[in-house]
């Protein structure tokens, strides 16, 4: 009896000493969020508005069928350009790529400062025709109602790219000169990976030798109340990207009339490895990029939550599970395994010999391709299915430093303009054109000055695309901002 007394006695004691540990980190866990002084807005022309509303009436859609891709609305977006920009088009140095796809240089006087690169894209995702009836507008209408600006584009990226020209155009107008040199690539099939727009880009700035400072494209957002346990917005910056795999798996089996199945057909097979795939994730981990996300921000979460991240190293399983609960936490956290087509079968009698399915794969940081197939083929362990690599596929992307100027511009530059928000580095789960500059800055940021919250996240490659007024006149606002604030010499 006494020494179940003590035992439990001592467990209590090591439980007093493993809380005391606890919130002795969760007390340390300082805050990374830094003070600035806000800056008084700027008015911006209301005529930078219909100019966002002609840019979204254009249809440059990147179409999967290249064969459907119409050029005479991608040179209808390049005349815009020229006609509504005209000191953009100018008086900086231009060059297109594959007729399309624009790069600009804004040559600074002090060719010691290495240049910034800002990115964008101009193609957008088509639109389901079957879906029109569910859209409130035109997706290609570009309406302004409700002090709403709607159309495909509106998020994904036409807000970036005429955010920056109207940037651009207005800092030329008031004779503004950088003492840094800046490059603006639009890219023109970003949706469709790149190849002919952001890849012909990246590789002539390669040859030309261009070294970048650091580089900044789309990714991040202004979260409203997409950040769990966090009450004020957060303005997520993207230090680091998932890659994209995809893999076709295809099985041939004998078939034959439905009235007399065999034990096995090709369907039965297919579905057995997806399920299979389905079934066994690969592992939860977590990596660099979601360590600083819960260094910056655990620190402004409830005491709870401030202790967890305090010690996750400690709480690593606790941590997993709570981020495996949501399909946006779990991306986070693991190489996400989605099967997107399934093909079989064309009548309703006859049982096929053949069966394909499509996966896609967004990869952690830290995770290989290589490892991603190899997982698959343990998995599924049938050697009737093949498989053969998608012709899109990137390992995720080096981790960009917080430590840096470029991190430092932007954390700068947000809370002039948006002073309530908080600021954390994040790990971004789509692909984006700025992968292919890898060889031009170690440093690669993804942020867009624009708010999304639970409602307008759909929205994106999805129905109602759409976009607050004030968001539009506040990207102009940022760009202006960010170019000054970088045009500096790096400390």
């Amino acid at each position: 009896m006494k020494l179940l007394k003590k035992l439990i006695a001592l467990i209590g004691i090591l439980f007093v000493i493993l809380i005391a540990y606890l919130s002795f980190n969760a007390l340390n866990f300082e805050s990374k969020q830094i003070k600035v002084a806000a800056l008084d807005a700027p008015q911006i022309d209301k005529a930078a508005i219909q100019n966002f509303s002609k840019a979204l009436q254009i249809k440059t859609v990147s179409p999967e069928n290249l064969a459907d891709f119409d050029s005479l609305e991608f040179q209808k977006f390049a005349t815009f350009v020229s006609d509504t920009y005209p000191l953009m088009d100018s008086l900086l140095e231009k060059k297109m790529f594959n007729s399309f796809s624009h790069l600009y240089h804004w040559k600074g006087t002090d060719p010691s400062l290495k240049p910034v690169v800002m990115m964008g894209h101009l193609d957008v995702v088509p639109v389901i025709e079957k879906n029109l009836p569910e859209w409130k507008v035109a997706p290609f209408g570009g309406e302004i109602k409700n002090d709403t600006i709607w159309g495909r584009g509106a998020i994904d990226d036409k807000v970036g790219v005429i955010g920056i020209m109207e940037a651009v155009e207005l800092l030329l107008k008031k004779g503004y000169t950088p003492k840094r040199s800046f490059y603006f690539a639009f890219g023109h099939d970003e949706e469709i990976g790149g190849r002919q727009g952001a890849v012909a880009m990246a590789t002539y700035l390669k040859e030309k030798g261009v070294k970048a400072e650091f580089v900044v494209d789309e990714g991040g957002v202004i979260a409203d109340g997409l950040v769990p346990d966090i009450t004020k917005e957060v303005a997520l910056i993207g230090t680091a990207e998932k890659g994209y795999l995809t893999l076709n798996l295809a099985v041939k089996i004998e078939g034959g009339h439905s009235s007399m199945p065999g034990k096995e057909t090709a369907i039965d097979v297919m579905s057995t490895a997806i399920a299979k795939l389905k079934n066994n994730p690969l592992p939860a981990k977590i990596t660099v990029p979601l360590e600083g996300f819960m260094n910056y921000l655990g620190p402004e979460m409830p005491f709870i939550n401030k202790m967890i991240f305090a010690n996750k190293g400690l709480l690593e399983p606790f941590v997993l599970n709570l981020y495996e609960k949501s399909p946006s936490g779990n991306a986070l956290i693991r190489t996400t395994t989605s099967p997107t087509i399934f093909n079989s079968g064309i009548k309703d009698n006859i049982i096929p010999q053949r069966a394909n399915a499509t996966v896609n794969f967004r990869v952690l940081p830290e995770t290989t391709i290589e490892d991603v197939i190899a997982h698959v083929k343990n998995v599924v362990a049938d050697d009737r299915i093949t498989l053969t690599k998608g012709s899109t596929a990137a390992e995720a992307s080096k981790l960009s430093r917080t430590d840096s100027f470029g991190f430092s511009t932007l954390n700068k530059t947000i809370l002039e303009l948006y002073p309530e928000v908080l600021v954390s580095p994040n790990l971004v789960v789509g692909a984006t054109d700025s992968r292919h500059f890898r060889d031009i800055s170690d440093d690669i940021y993804r942020f867009s000055p624009i708010h999304l919250n639970n409602d307008t996240k759909k929205s994106f490659h999805g129905l109602n695309e759409r976009l607050a007024v004030e968001d539009f006149y506040d990207s102009i606002r940022f760009y202006i901002q960010f170019i000054k604030n970088s045009d500096q010499q790096n400390n």
